[in-house]
């Protein structure tokens, strides 16, 4: 006589909430360490370009400003094919993932061209800047080779949210750091002219950026065709010409997510020019307060990314309680981890400032900087989550709307009210602010996101599932 086979007993809800915490660090490590490697590059160039000239480290920090809000707009437009393809794993509709890729590649190609066009006219806010030659010279021409990249990036980050969305996360991590590797060797060679080759100063690292823009994309092809990962879901089989409806829905899904990602990453940018009449010490703190956050920043981004594919494979299968459950431990989790980020900054501010600079008067401004961003920390987090959890049920208009709101009609604003004190205003500070102005208007900036969203997803999540309009929205 067979026996029967025993019933599953269900899990307690605390072991559910561990079950997700790890299915989604599982997730999320790799794409943390990626993101690390990638912020890595950008200190590599900094640095090394420092030691070339003054100069050429201006002219290095002057281009990568204006080339980090086209590339973090051309991230956020590509995202679309993130919560897509997720929905379809979920539902196990593995024969629709080609497709989709293989539109949101000629998508990435048609928008990373319009990008480089974009970047290159970007230059001309050089000319209105009062610069030495060298440094207008460096800036302008880091923006215009790095551009060459543009579509390269674009593609990659296609082939990002499909790997991604497949629970292939590794690759992206292998990768990276590889390409970490690359650019600084690169850098050693074109910047000082090693190997016999050209000392191009603050320039070559403007080629060493491009040409490991075009490596992440070759790269992660070569793993792909290799990986037995991808056989089910294979893009490359064929050749398929632009299809206008996918194309517009892809578009209508993803510049949504590119201007949320443009309002936030050039409101903290344009901080930079507004305090630059205060002084080097005030541009100095503000940059290391800045250059730290964005570091610590990275752990809330890839648990959000993580999420992201988390919650869209739930609505994909349709589980709509799912999604809610994972939504949830995720928001809290990332939480959590930036409570803990918060102490850590709050109680070593001035050590982590003294550590980018021995200037003191810079430290102690930075320090009080760094407290402020101790503050944000939680709602940073929740902001980011939250906006990701969101994404996951395909709704990205709303949360543009509220990213709009939160950076350029509170936050902005507010910090010239304190941080510049103008005199027409009715009400402002008997003096300037000053740098801590800005700091302190974008502590209400993320709350007002972090409550607002917060407030959209639970709204969101309350929606009945509605399988077919989910895989072909």
């Amino acid at each position: 006589m067979i026996a029967p086979p025993p019933i599953p007993i269900p899990l307690s809800r605390s072991a559910r909430i561990q079950t997700e915490i790890v299915a989604l660090w599982q997730l999320a490590w790799p794409i943390l360490v990626g993101q690390l490697a990638n912020v890595g590059m950008a200190v590599a160039d900094v640095s090394m370009a420092g030691h070339a000239s003054a100069q050429d480290l201006a002219g290095v920090a002057l281009g990568s400003s204006v080339w980090m809000i086209v590339v973090v707009t051309l991230m956020g437009i590509m995202m679309s094919v993130n919560p897509t393809v997720a929905h379809y794993v979920g539902a196990k509709q593995f024969d629709r993932v080609p497709h989709v890729v293989r539109q949101a590649l000629w998508k990435g190609l048609g928008v990373g061209v319009v990008a480089v066009v974009l970047a290159n006219l970007s230059v001309l806010i050089f000319d209105s800047m009062d610069l030495e030659p060298v440094v207008h010279d460096v800036a302008v021409r880091f923006v215009q080779i790095t551009s060459v990249g543009l579509p390269a990036f674009a593609c990659y980050r296609v082939l990002y949210g499909y790997s991604a969305s497949l629970n292939q996360t590794k690759p992206i991590m292998a990768i990276s750091l590889v390409a970490l590797l690359l650019n600084v060797v690169l850098n050693w060679m074109l910047i000082f002219g090693n190997w016999g080759l050209p000392k191009l100063g603050g320039v070559g690292c403007a080629w060493a950026t491009m040409l490991c823009l075009w490596f992440n994309l070759g790269g992660l092809l070569w793993w792909m065709q290799r990986a037995p990962a991808y056989r089910s879901t294979w893009p490359f089989d064929q050749f398929e010409p632009p299809h206008r409806e996918k194309m517009r829905s892809l578009l209508k899904l993803g510049l949504p997510i590119g201007v949320t990602y443009f309002a936030e990453s050039s409101a903290f940018s344009l901080i930079a020019l507004l305090v630059a009449k205060f002084g080097s010490t005030q541009v100095a703190a503000h940059q290391i307060a800045l250059n730290f956050s964005s570091l610590v920043f990275m752990l809330p981004l890839s648990l959000g990314i993580a999420l992201l594919t988390r919650v869209g494979q739930a609505l994909g299968a349709g589980d709509a309680q799912a999604a809610r459950f994972r939504s949830g431990v995720g928001v809290a989790t990332s939480v959590g981890l930036a409570g803990v980020s918060a102490l850590l900054m709050a109680l070593f501010n001035r050590e982590i400032a003294m550590a980018y600079t021995p200037d003191t008067e810079v430290a102690g401004v930075a320090a009080g900087l760094l407290l402020m961003a101790a503050l944000f920390q939680v709602s940073d987090a929740a902001q980011v989550s939250t906006s990701c959890a969101i994404r996951g049920y395909k709704v990205t208009r709303a949360p543009m709307v509220i990213h709009l709101t939160a950076f350029w009609i509170f936050s902005l604003p507010l910090g010239c009210a304190l941080g510049l004190a103008p005199n027409w205003l009715p009400w402002r500070p008997a003096q300037p602010m000053q740098a801590l102005g800005f700091w302190i208007a974008l502590v209400v900036g993320l709350t007002v996101a972090a409550v607002s969203l917060a407030i959209l997803l639970h709204r969101v999540a309350l929606r009945p599932v509605r399988l077919p309009t989910v895989l072909h929205a």
